[in-house]
């Protein structure tokens, strides 16, 4: 089992950057599957970015392409998304997840076993 905790959100304007951090608890982070999605009031959770355990595979949703960057440092624990030209369009809470199982990554929520708390992405104009 594993705890995530999310950290870096923020109230940004457009155009600038954040870099959100996700620490897990566990001695087996490098086992898992991470993913980040993301929910606005009124919307459904969403896609954002995805990586394997050895982060070999990443994939970024379209929307999001070439302004986000999904990482991780299995020595650390943790996983990043570094996101740049920030848009309105891009405030949302977000969480980061890990899967236990087999694949390289995956887009849907329900293959995802444990999820953070959240963190708060405002982008004002």
């Amino acid at each position: 089992q594993v705890q995530l905790v999310e950290s870096g959100g923020g109230l940004v304007q457009a155009g600038d950057s954040l870099r959100l951090s996700c620490a897990a608890s566990g001695r087996s982070f490098s086992t898992y599957r991470l993913g980040w999605f993301r929910q606005a009031p009124g919307k459904e959770r969403e896609f954002v970015a995805a990586l394997s355990r050895s982060a070999g595979v990443k994939y970024v949703a379209d929307s999001v392409k070439g302004r986000f960057t999904i990482s991780r440092d299995n020595a650390k624990n943790t996983v990043y998304l570094e996101m740049n030209s920030l848009k309105p369009d891009d405030t949302a809470v977000y969480y980061c997840a890990a899967a236990e199982a087999e694949g390289p990554f995956s887009i849907r929520t329900r293959d995802y076993d444990y999820w953070g708390q959240g963190t708060q992405v405002t982008v004002s104009l």
